[in-house]
Parts: structure tokens; C-alpha cells; sequence
């Protein structure tokens, strides 16, 4: 029988649920990943309970990084730009810094209850099982159903959650781990971006669920997220495929149309203002256009504290850049940063330290070139967005 069965003495912790699979069982510790107290209550579990396989809330990624903390020295800031990642590594970042600042605040190491565990398998010669899915899938299908509005209003709520960090005491972190709190922090954060509850809870409640019950051994101690127990629960007793979950969808085409379809227009509104409008009209729908993508472009770039040049190649670029679907404004000034700012060995060994606080982000070169190029994109959008309504009402 498939079902939580909790065992006759351990009671010990609220944050432990016992579980049943076939001839399995199965200990779910609930933590929270700055806390303390989840740190000691996995090394408690595993030496009492002995398991053959510890399973923990990661993938091959985030095992290595988590073993290596020092990774962000290896990043190619270039690479990112040209794989159009920088909004993705960004967030990646700016989440990172929001836990380490807790964790720093708590005194513990960012995922040590993960650590903890991984430690108390070695030490105890049972297995390790990764039992996540790979972040990397799992970023790509948010970042895939997000539109560039949904995901410049993400950074800049994660921006802001810099300053919520400093006001968090460990008590309330504890809180956390209480499944109706957690609960309704979940459904809040639905609310502001439903693809977040989506993709990074929901199918990851279904891809631990099997991951944990397919566990190899009989006697398993699995580490999770508190936040992902009362999902875990639901789907225990449901068949699962994980392979769907596995995949990457491609774009939509309601977006590829539209890459497309707006330059279009704008092309069709330049030749109605010069056709219908006279020349005067056209000459004045390009000032417009100019004007608007030009100056919004540069703004974003001077907020991300661009070199001069850069802003300077932000305010040319955009215009044309708004105009053809296979380049952005935002790439172009980012790698006439790289270009005229190089990020060195020591910008690359100060990451984990720097992105601690938000002066570390627009101190330190490699963090900068990404907001360079994160703010310049949405300082074109925005121009572009200025730019039409005057442009129509001149063929008005």
C-alpha cells in the first residue's frame, strides 16, 4: 500500500513525515533552506534512523555547486550574452544573494541542511540520491512562459526582496516550515506569477514525489523543502511521468508571430505617415521613434551605471535594434560593456561575496554588464512603447 504511515516512536520533530512505499520506508524532512534548527534535525534523522539512501532536493548542478561554492569564477559573461541568459542569470543571482544574506544573518551556510545531509550519507555509507529536477529545465520552462514584461517585473521584486532580507528574524524563518504558512505564501506568489507556482513548485512537487518513491533501498531519509511537503503528499499515491517535465517546450508561436508582427507594423506605420502623411509627417514619426527608443535605451543603461560609450551605443542602437527581431539593444550595449569594462579574475572571485548586497551588483563588472543589459532592454521597450500612440496620432 502506497500511504503515510507514521511510525510508533518518531514523534520527535512536526517537521518529519513518515512515509510507506511498497516494501519502502520513507522519512520526509521538511526544512527551511537558511535554518538552523533543519540543519540539526537531518543530521539527527539520518544518524537515528541509519538509511540506505538519503535523497535531497537537488540536481547534478546544484550537487556540484553546492559542493563547489566558488563556480560563479568559471562564468563566460560573453557566453551568457550571446545564449540570451542574461535575464535568466541574473534572477539565478539575485535568488542566491537573497538566501546567502539570510543565511549570513542566521549564521549558517546557504543550504546547510543539504550539506548536512549529503555529509550524513558519507559518513554513514548510505547512498546519495538526487532526487530534483535539473534547474537548468526548470528555469528555461519559467523563463520560456514568461513574457519580457512578466519577467522585468520579476527582477525587479527580487531586486526589492534585497532590502526584506535585513528584516528577517530567524523565528519567522522557522515559521516557515509550517505547512499552512507556507501554504499561503505560495498561493501570494501565485497571484503575482502563476508560471512561478506552475513550473517551480507544482511540477517539482510531482518530479520529487516519484523521484523520493523510486529511491534505490528500503529504508530512505529524504530532504525537502518545507514548502513542497503538503505537494509531495498529494501526488504520493498518483502514477507519474517525469519525462514531460523533463522537456523544454519550444516557443510559442503566438510569440515567434509577434517577434515579427510588431516590427511589421512599425514599418507600415513609417511608409502610411510618409505616404498618406507627406514627407513632413514621416520626418517627424522617425524623430519620434528615435527620440523615444534612444533616450528610454540610454536611461536603462546610465540606471545600470554603463560606461559612457555604452550609454552612448544604447541611445544609436536601440532605434534600429527595435526593428529587427534577431538583436536587441540591451546585447549590444552588454557586450560593448565586456568590450570597454572586462570583468577580471578578482570580479569573478568577489561574485559570492558581492552579490550579497544590491552595491555589490552594480560594483562588481560581470553582475553589472547583465544589469546593463537587463535595463537597456526594457529601456527600449518602453521607448518603443511611447514611441507608437504619438506616431499613430500624427497619420490622424
Amino acid at each position: 500500500m502506497n500511504a503515510a504511515e507514521p511510525a510508533q516512536d518518531t514523534y520527535e520533530s512536526e517537521n518529519l513525515t513518515f512515509l510507506r512505499h511498497g516494501e519502502k520506508s520513507i522519512c520526509l524532512i521538511g526544512t527551511a533552506h537558511v535554518s538552523r534548527q533543519s540543519a540539526e534535525e537531518v543530521e539527527e534523522a539520518i544518524q537515528k534512523y541509519r538509511p540506505d539512501t538519503v535523497a535531497v532536493e537537488l540536481c547534478a548542478s546544484r550537487y556540484e555547486s553546492i559542493r563547489s561554492p566558488d563556480r560563479w569564477q568559471n562564468m563566460d559573461i560573453l557566453q551568457v550574452i550571446r545564449e540570451k541568459k542574461a535575464f535568466l542569470l541574473l534572477s539565478n543571482l539575485m535568488l542566491a544573494a537573497f538566501q546567502k544574506r539570510i543565511a549570513d544573518r542566521m549564521d549558517i551556510r546557504p543550504g546547510e541542511e543539504m550539506l548536512r545531509a549529503i555529509e550524513g550519507a558519507e559518513k554513514t555509507g548510505a547512498a546519495i540520491h538526487l532526487a530534483d529536477r535539473e534547474v537548468r529545465i526548470t528555469l528555461a520552462r519559467i523563463w520560456g512562459k514568461m513574457g519580457f514584461f512578466a519577467k522585468s517585473k520579476l527582477i525587479f521584486q527580487l531586486l526589492g526582496s534585497g532590502f526584506e532580507a535585513d528584516t528577517i528574524q530567524e523565528e519567522e524563518i522557522e515559521r516557515l516550515k509550517n505547512k499552512d504558512a507556507m501554504a499561503s505564501l505560495m498561493e501570494e506568489m501565485a497571484g503575482a506569477h502563476p508560471v512561478l507556482q506552475q513550473v517551480l513548485i507544482d511540477e517539482r512537487d510531482q518530479y520529487l514525489a516519484e523521484k523520493i518513491r523510486t529511491a534505490p533501498g528500503k529504508n530512505i531519509v529524504a530532504v525537502v523543502g518545507a514548502g513542497h511537503v503538503p505537494g509531495i503528499l498529494d501526488y504520493w499515491e498518483k502514477a507519474i511521468d517525469t519525462a514531460p517535465l523533463e522537456t523544454t517546450p519550444p516557443p510559442g508561436k503566438t510569440g515567434k508571430i509577434l517577434k515579427w508582427l510588431l516590427p511589421a507594423i512599425i514599418i507600415l506605420i513609417f511608409a502610411a505617415g510618409f505616404f498618406f502623411g507627406g514627407k513632413d509627417t514621416g520626418i517627424e514619426m522617425l524623430v519620434f521613434w528615435v527620440i523615444a527608443n534612444g533616450v528610454f535605451a540610454g536611461i536603462g543603461a546610465a540606471v545600470s551605471m554603463a560606461h559612457p560609450l555604452t550609454i552612448l551605443t544604447a541611445v544609436v542602437a536601440a532605434p534600429l535594434t527595435s526593428l529587427n527581431p534577431m538583436v536587441a539593444a540591451g546585447w549590444v550595449a552588454g557586450l560593448t560593456e565586456v568590450f570597454l569594462r572586462k570583468p577580471c579574475v578578482a570580479d569573478m572571485q568577489n561574485l559570492n561575496k558581492d552579490i550579497t548586497n544590491l552595491r555589490g551588483f552594480w560594483k562588481n563588472k560581470a553582475t553589472r554588464i547583465l544589469l546593463v543589459v537587463v535595463f537597456t532592454n526594457l529601456g527600449s521597450s518602453v521607448g518603443t512603447f511611447v514611441a507608437l500612440p504619438l506616431m499613430i496620432r500624427l497619420l490622424g
